[in-house]
C-alpha cells in the first residue's frame, strides 16, 4: 500500500499533466502522465521507506534525539499538507462547472464546438463579449482579472504589431518572424494561465489585411501542429480584414482560408465594409464615407459562400458607421439598424425560424453610446472590440501611481521620511505596472457591464 505522501502525489499528477500538455510536443499526454506517475510513485515509496521503522532508522532517531525526530516528522506532515492543498486547488479549477453556460464551455481557452456554443449563447441571451487588444502579459492579466470580476467570458486579441511587441522590438522581424513568434508565445502563455482565472477565454487575432496574410499562414501552421498533438487548435479564431479589396475577392480569399481552418475547428471572422479611423498600422481614415455602411445584399452573398464550407464557422464584422479610436460626440454616425435589416433580409432568404441567423461583431466600439451598443446587440452582435479605452485606462493607472508617489520616485534614496530612506519598493516596476493592470481591469469590467456580459457563468 502506498504511503500518504505517495497518495497525494498520485492524486495531483492528473491536474499537473493536463496543465503541461501543450509543452510536450514529443510524448502524448497519456505517456507524459504515465511518466509522472512512475516518478511520483518512486518519490512516494522513498518517503514511505524513510518513515519505516527499520533498525537503521532507529539508530538514526537515537542519534538525532527526540527533538530532531519530532521536527523531522513535522516537516513531513507540512509537506504532505502543502501537497494536499495544491491537489485540492488544481482539482477545483479542473472540475469547475458553469451553471449558466452551455455544458461544453469550461474554464480556460475555448475552441471548436464549445466556442460556437458560447457565441450562440451570447446571441440568444443578448450580450456581447469584449474583444480586447493586448500587448503583453500585463494587459493579458488585466483581461483575465476583469472577466473574473464581471463573471463573464472574454476575448484576448493579438494584433500583428502586438505580437511583435511581445517578441521584443529588437528581435529580428524578417518575414514577420518576430510578429509570429510573439503571437504564438502570447497564445501559449494565455493557455498556461487562463484556467486559473476560472473564466472562458477566446484566443483571437485582429485585423489581417491582404499584405499580412503570411502572418496568418504561419499562425495556422502553429494551430495545425498544436491540433495534431492536442486535438484542438492553438487559437480559437482569426480575423481576415480584406474589406479594401473588391467584394468578390474578399469572399473568395475568406472562403479559401475558412476551408483550411474548418479542418482544425478554427472560427473565421471576416469584415465587410470598412471600419474607419486608424488602429495598429491599419489606416482607413480617408476612406469614402459610403464604404462605412454595409448593404444586406453583401452580407447575404458572403453568407451563402461561407456557409457552404463543411464544418465552417464564421462571424461577420459588417460596417455600420464604425470608426476606430475615440471621437467627440457627433463625429461618428452609427446606424445599427443596418444590422437589424440585414438579419431580416437573410432570414427571408433562408426561410429559417431564427430572427438572427448571422453572428455579427462590432469594431470600433470605444466611445459608442450605450443606446447604439444595446441596439446592435439586439441585432445579433456577439462581440465588440475594445482597445482605445483600455489603452488609456492602463496608462492612467500608471500615471496616477507616479503622481501619488512622486516624492518617492525622484532618487533611489531619500524621500520625505528621511535623506537615507530607500525608495526601492516604490520604483520596483511591478508596483507601477500593477496599478496599470488594476485600472485597465476596472475599466474593462465596466465595459463588460455595458455589454450585458456580467454574471453570465
Amino acid at each position: 500500500m502506498p504511503s500518504k505522501a505517495c497518495s497525494v502525489a498520485l492524486a495531483g499528477v492528473g491536474a499537473y499533466a493536463s496543465s503541461q500538455a501543450f509543452v510536450g510536443p514529443v510524448a502524448s499526454p497519456q505517456v507524459g502522465q504515465q511518466q509522472q506517475v512512475r516518478s511520483l510513485r518512486k518519490g512516494g515509496q522513498a518517503a514511505a521507506q524513510d518513515s519505516s521503522s527499520s533498525s537503521t532508522s532507529a539508530v538514526g532517531v537515537l542519534a538525532l534525539g527526540a527533538t530532531g525526530a519530532f521536527a523531522a516528522a513535522a516537516q513531513v506532515s507540512q509537506r504532505g499538507q502543502r501537497r494536499a492543498q495544491v491537489v485540492r486547488q488544481a482539482t477545483a479549477v479542473a472540475e469547475k462547472v458553469f451553471t449558466k453556460m452551455p455544458a461544453s464551455v469550461k474554464p480556460g481557452v475555448v475552441t471548436g464546438q464549445a466556442l460556437v456554443d458560447l457565441l450562440n449563447y451570447a446571441k440568444e441571451n443578448e450580450f456581447a463579449i469584449p474583444g480586447v487588444n493586448i500587448v503583453g502579459t500585463n494587459s493579458i492579466n488585466a483581461c483575465l482579472e476583469a472577466a473574473k470580476i464581471a463573471g463573464g467570458p472574454v476575448m484576448v486579441t493579438f494584433s500583428k504589431g502586438g505580437g511583435q511587441f511581445i517578441a521584443g522590438k529588437a528581435a529580428d522581424n524578417t518575414n514577420d518572424a518576430a510578429c509570429v513568434a510573439g503571437t504564438v508565445a502570447g497564445a501559449l502563455h494565455v493557455r498556461a494561465v487562463a484556467k486559473l482565472s476560472g473564466v472562458p477565454v477566446i484566443l483571437h487575432t485582429d485585423h489581417c489585411q491582404k499584405a499580412w496574410l503570411p502572418w496568418i499562414d504561419a499562425l495556422l501552421e502553429a494551430s495545425e501542429d498544436y491540433f495534431a498533438k492536442n486535438g484542438e487548435p492553438l487559437f480559437s479564431s482569426h480575423m481576415l480584414d480584406l474589406s479594401e479589396e473588391p467584394l468578390e475577392e474578399n469572399i473568395a480569399i475568406c472562403k479559401k482560408y475558412l476551408t483550411r481552418m474548418a479542418k482544425i475547428n478554427l472560427l473565421l471572422e471576416m469584415e465587410l465594409g470598412v471600419t474607419g479611423g486608424e488602429e495598429d498600422g491599419v489606416d482607413t481614415s480617408n476612406v469614402d464615407s459610403s464604404r462605412l455602411y454595409t448593404q444586406p445584399e453583401e452580407v447575404w452573398q458572403t453568407y451563402q459562400e461561407l456557409a457552404s464550407v463543411p464544418n465552417g464557422n464564421f462571424t461577420v464584422a459588417a460596417a455600420f458607421g464604425n470608426v476606430h479610436g475615440v471621437y467627440a460626440p457627433g463625429n461618428v454616425t452609427l446606424k445599427p439598424e443596418i444590422l437589424h435589416s440585414t438579419q431580416k433580409f437573410i432570414k427571408e432568404k433562408l426561410g429559417c425560424k431564427s430572427d438572427k441567423p448571422v453572428s455579427f461583431v462590432f469594431h470600433g466600439g470605444s466611445g459608442s453610446s450605450h443606446e447604439d451598443i444595446h441596439y446592435a446587440i439586439k441585432a445579433g452582435v456577439i462581440k465588440m472590440n475594445l482597445d482605445t479605452y483600455t489603452q488609456w485606462a492602463f496608462w492612467d493607472g500608471v500615471n496616477q501611481y507616479t503622481k501619488k508617489n512622486e516624492p518617492y520616485l525622484q532618487t533611489q534614496m531619500g524621500n520625505p521620511e528621511g535623506p537615507t530612506k530607500p525608495n526601492k519598493k516604490y520604483y520596483d516596476p511591478r508596483v507601477s505596472v500593477r496599478s496599470g493592470e488594476q485600472s485597465m481591469a476596472a475599466r474593462l469590467a465596466q465595459a463588460m457591464k455595458d455589454l450585458n456580459c456580467t454574471d453570465r457563468l
